[in-house]
């Protein structure tokens, strides 16, 4: 279990993030049209796992288009931005912003529960605390942040400079 605050309020996860050098665990989400999201899917290329409780927040909707103009940045790189949302929200957040990423809805999957990000506490308990997983293209994790404060945004800087 982890410690992070929202609203400066102390809460808890379900567990711990991937750590650096482990093999990223494998999930299975569901993209915008229905169909299975798996890291298998983006195999050969590096991964940036976006974690975030909702794309209804100004700091999770930002997170999504700063990760997107990162990817634009780096050809053998795909982000996946988890929520909960259902992937018709996503789908629709997706489309009205331009967004070109990849969409993971974790609405019926263990995501939140396998990598330790299932908030456990606080009005947002169930859904998943801020979180990035940076991996080589071989999947390894290179990099992860659990940011503290869940409505304050990730280090996207750290997360970009791992990619390289």
């Amino acid at each position: 279990m982890a410690n992070v605050t929202f609203q400066n309020e102390p809460t808890t996860t379900s567990g711990e993030l991937p750590a650096k050098g482990d093999q990223l665990p494998d999930f299975e989400l569901v993209g915008a049209d229905l169909s299975p999201v798996t890291p298998a899917d983006f195999a050969g290329k590096k991964l940036v796992v976006n974690i975030f409780p909702s794309l209804d927040t100004g700091v999770c909707a930002n997170s999504v288009r700063r990760f997107n103009d990162l990817a634009k940045e780096h050809e053998d790189t795909v982000v996946i931005n988890v929520s909960r949302d259902l992937p018709f929200a996503q789908a629709r957040f997706f489309e009205d912003n331009n967004i070109d990423t990849v969409a993971g809805s974790a609405f019926r999957s263990s995501f939140g529960e396998d990598y330790g990000v299932e908030l456990e506490g606080s009005p947002l308990q169930g859904l998943l605390s801020r979180s990035v997983v940076v991996t080589d293209a071989d999947h390894k994790v290179v990099y992860t942040e659990l940011v503290e404060e869940i409505g304050n945004e990730p280090d996207y800087e750290s997360a970009a400079a791992a990619l390289k």
